[in-house]
């Protein structure tokens, strides 16, 4: 790993904590450009940014909304910046594209974070942030106690639930934390097949469920994401499987939410894909141009990917909230059987499942009639 410092941040005490862990050479530098300099050199710049840890501050807002697409349905998230790229090398990671070059950037500006937070906190109704948009929410344990900090932050208050997104297992850190049901602790699940083939460095699937079990003895609520999904032959029995070996792992009634999206990526990702993991096929399934620009798988394949896992989700856990990521109406009523709008919008159902299972105050928009079963839903 190397390690730059920004000169902003050289006496930040958090500073010289990762710089004792680490144990590397330090350079401190004058801004970034230097860092993206040495990125740019490397002969693939995306491994590289995976082995350059840069610690800085944040120049803009710590908490933000999710930026979501108006084609597809948001679901309200909120986003903790706390820092960019990740240690691990998924194949469809949207991050390979998005940053140039991409880099482990850490912000070690905490006192401006905790005033956000505490605004956050302060604010009527509920709010669900997350800290997995940027960048795994876990990898920077091996570093600094960041997400122990966070679970200890959010335990105190009752207007804001935490969700820790992870495909990784540090969870030590987590142990014995007076979390107050304020944290919600979320794995990233796809089948062994699409595990082994695309997610280099990421935990196995027996381990991730393995880790999401003790948390819930540990009273974590618990929260699961599909996505993205990939469509082969066989795949959607594969995912039914994963379903299947999730709810023989953990007690449905700790699950917050599982929320369901298929592969997706800017055109801009294809080609570092081709490149990068050249055994992959997964950029050259059924694709169409998507409302938002992004390829999409067709329509119907994806609707038909759904139907099987929500069948699967319902069979082992009837009452678990279910929720796709940037899908339009009609993919929803051919699944779900409803569109959001019919409950009050998918923000009020997830807050409402929030607060459920995380011990929160205020009032989500007041009570949801029961969503209907999968089964109940009408012909494609």
């Amino acid at each position: 790993m190397r390690l730059f410092i920004d000169r902003q941040v050289a006496d930040n005490p958090l500073t010289a904590e990762i710089r004792a862990r680490l144990k590397v050479p330090a350079v401190v530098v004058d801004g970034a450009a230097q860092v993206y300099r040495q990125v740019r050199s490397a002969s693939d710049p995306i491994d590289a940014g995976k082995h350059t840890l840069f610690l800085t501050r944040n120049q803009g807002a710590f908490v933000r909304s999710c930026p979501g697409t108006r084609e597809y349905i948001c679901c309200g998230y909120q986003i903790l910046h706390i820092g960019t790229f990740c240690t691990m090398d998924c194949a469809y990671c949207i991050l390979q594209a998005y940053f140039h070059p991409p880099v482990l950037q850490l912000f070690v500006n905490r006192q401006q974070m905790r005033a956000e937070l505490g605004g956050l906190f302060a604010a009527t109704g509920i709010s669900r942030i997350g800290t997995g948009e940027f960048t795994d929410s876990l990898i920077w344990q091996r570093w600094t106690d960041l997400a122990g900090c966070l679970v200890t932050e959010f335990s105190g208050q009752r207007r804001a639930v935490l969700e820790l997104k992870t495909k990784t297992v540090a969870i030590e850190k987590l142990r014995g934390l007076s979390h107050n049901r304020k944290t919600i602790m979320a794995w990233s699940l796809n089948t062994p097949r699409v595990i082994a083939a695309e997610e280099r460095g990421t935990a196995p699937l027996d381990a991730r469920l393995a880790a999401a079990r003790q948390c819930q003895e540990w009273g974590y609520p618990l929260a699961f994401h599909f996505d993205p999904m990939l469509i082969y032959k066989n795949c959607g029995e594969e995912y039914k499987l994963v379903v299947d070996q999730l709810f023989k792992t953990v007690s449905a009634d700790r699950v917050v939410w599982i929320s369901l999206g298929t592969f997706r990526f800017m055109p801009a990702l294809k080609g570092i894909v081709a490149k990068r993991f050249s055994g992959s096929n997964m950029i050259y399934g059924e694709f169409i141009n998507g409302l938002d620009g992004k390829q999409r798988y067709f329509k119907p394949l994806r609707i038909q990917l759904y139907r099987a896992v929500i069948a699967a989700i319902r069979a082992a856990a009837p009452q678990v909230t279910v929720y796709f990521c940037m899908e339009d109406e009609t993919v929803w009523r051919q699944t779900l059987g409803y569109a959001p709008a019919e409950r009050g919008g998918l923000a009020r159902i997830l807050d409402e499942s929030a607060m459920r299972h995380c011990d929160l105050d205020g009032h989500a928009g007041g009570d949801c009639p029961p969503l209907p079963r999968a089964e109940n839903v009408g012909p494609s």
